[in-house]
């Protein structure tokens, strides 16, 4: 996979509501309304990691969850990262 410029990143980025690229990754955070609805949505982002084999660096307190996407073997952001940033946004969505 081949690591994307940062002005390809930016424009990329126009399409993803409260997404940001710093420190060589895209990253997000998520509100919710308590704990278990948090980790709800994480499951479920999880179930779909796998399936893209493409994980998310990503914390959790309380309702709050925050998320990091870069592709390691890449050493950077790549299409792997926003295909999988599109599937949070649509998992989120989905919940609330």
């Amino acid at each position: 996979m081949t690591k994307l410029n940062e002005d390809d990143i930016n424009k990329k980025l126009k399409n993803l509501e409260g997404w940001v690229y710093k420190d060589n990754a895209i990253h997000t955070s998520f509100q919710f309304a308590n704990f278990k609805d948090a980790f709800t949505v994480m499951t479920r982002i999880a179930f779909e990691a796998e399936a893209q084999q493409h994980h998310p660096n990503w914390a959790n307190v309380y309702n709050e969850l925050e998320i990091s996407l870069s592709t390691h073997d890449a050493d950077g952001v790549t299409e792997k990262d926003f295909k999988l940033a599109k599937a949070i946004e649509e998992i989120v969505e989905a919940s609330a």
